[in-house]
């Protein structure tokens, strides 16, 4: 498992007091940095091997300024040129959140999905847990 932190920044806020819906897509992404040099440590933009292909999030409870946040990352289903990765936010030791991608390992000069290389594979593994 992967584990990143975030402070809730004040304008992270919203009118009704909570953190707004539209900033947990980017601390998800964020957390996924991990599994994105495991394509490409160096996180090369001019060679990104990876494309979004679904994003689904499910908010369970609010989210507060004043608290941090911890997203956890796991791996959740690997394929031959796809993997889903599944992700809770949790806050004051509430899941307040639930996400799962799906990434495909993608050649932008065929413009198709290649497979993952073993090696990738191998290291997906070690975070393998069931959603």
């Amino acid at each position: 498992m992967y584990l990143e932190e975030f402070n809730v920044r004040f304008y992270e806020t919203d009118a009704l007091a909570h953190v707004s819906n539209t900033v947990l897509a980017g601390w998800f992404e964020a957390a996924r940095e991990p599994i994105f040099r495991l394509f490409t440590p160096e996180l090369d933009l001019r060679n990104w091997p990876l494309i979004l292909a679904t994003y689904k999030m499910d908010f369970l409870q609010q989210i507060f300024y004043g608290h941090k946040v911890e997203v956890r990352t796991t791996i959740c289903r690997i394929g031959s040129s796809a993997f889903d990765v599944h992700q809770e936010l949790w806050q004051n030791q509430n899941k307040c959140a639930v996400g799962v991608t799906t990434l495909v390992h993608f050649d932008f000069k065929t413009n198709k999905s290649k497979p993952i290389s073993t090696d990738i594979v191998e290291a997906l593994q070690k975070h393998l847990k069931e959603a």
